[in-house]
C-alpha cells in the first residue's frame, strides 16, 4: 500500500485498527464543528464511518490517515474525486498540518489521477480551512445556502476550486512536498 511521508507527517491507508483514534476525533464536537455529520456519540458510528473509508475504489477516491510520530491525529483525500477534505483532532490544529498533508495528496491527484480540478465544498464559518485552500491556490467558485443539514441545522457553503497546473502552467505554493515509499 501506498505511504507518503512529508517533513513531519506520514500519510498512509487507513486499517481497522485505527478506530479508537478515529473516534476520538469524530466524537469532538470541535474538530466536527464543520464536519458533514454531527459528532458521533457511539463508536458504532466510526466503525461504519471507518469501514466505508476502507471500501473505497481506487478509481473513485483516495484516502489518507495522517500519522504525527506514530498517532492518528486526522485524515486528508478525496473520498470521492474530485472533492477533497480534511479533518484533524484540535490538539493538532494551528501547527501547518493540514497544509503539509494537503500538498502531496493534491500533487497526486493531478501527477497521478490527472483530476483537472480538485474541488473543496467548506462552511463558510470555517474560516482556518478557507484560508489554507486559498493559500494553496483554491479559488473560489460560488456560494449556496442550505446545502447540508446536520442535525437540526443548516449549514451553507463556499465552493473552492483548483485548476490542475498542467492546465494553465501554474504552480501552488510548496507542490512536491513529501516523498512517496511503496
Amino acid at each position: 500500500m501506498l505511504e507518503i511521508r512529508t517533513d513531519r507527517l506520514v500519510l498512509r491507508p487507513a486499517r481497522p485498527g485505527d478506530l479508537r483514534a478515529f473516534h476520538a476525533i469524530l466524537s469532538d464536537r470541535d474538530a466536527t464543528a464543520f464536519w458533514s455529520t454531527p459528532a458521533h456519540t457511539d463508536i458504532t458510528e466510526t466503525q461504519a464511518w471507518l469501514d466505508a473509508m476502507l471500501a473505497i475504489e481506487p478509481a473513485q477516491g483516495e484516502d489518507f490517515v495522517i500519522e504525527l510520530d506514530g498517532r492518528v491525529i486526522g485524515k486528508v483525500g478525496m473520498y470521492a474525486f474530485p472533492e477533497i477534505g480534511f479533518i484533524l483532532h484540535p490538539d493538532a490544529w494551528g501547527r501547518g498540518f493540514a497544509g503539509e498533508a494537503l500538498r502531496p495528496v493534491l500533487d497526486r491527484a493531478f501527477a497521478v489521477h490527472d483530476l483537472p480540478t480538485v474541488e473543496a465544498d467548506v462552511d463558510p464559518r470555517n474560516t482556518a480551512s478557507l484560508r489554507l485552500l486559498r493559500r494553496m491556490g483554491f479559488e473560489e467558485t460560488g456560494r449556496e445556502s442550505r446545502t447540508l443539514k446536520i442535525g437540526d441545522e443548516w449549514c451553507d457553503s463556499v465552493y473552492l476550486s483548483l485548476k490542475n497546473p498542467k492546465a494553465d502552467g501554474a504552480r501552488r505554493e510548496g507542490a512536491s512536498a513529501g516523498s512517496i515509499a511503496p
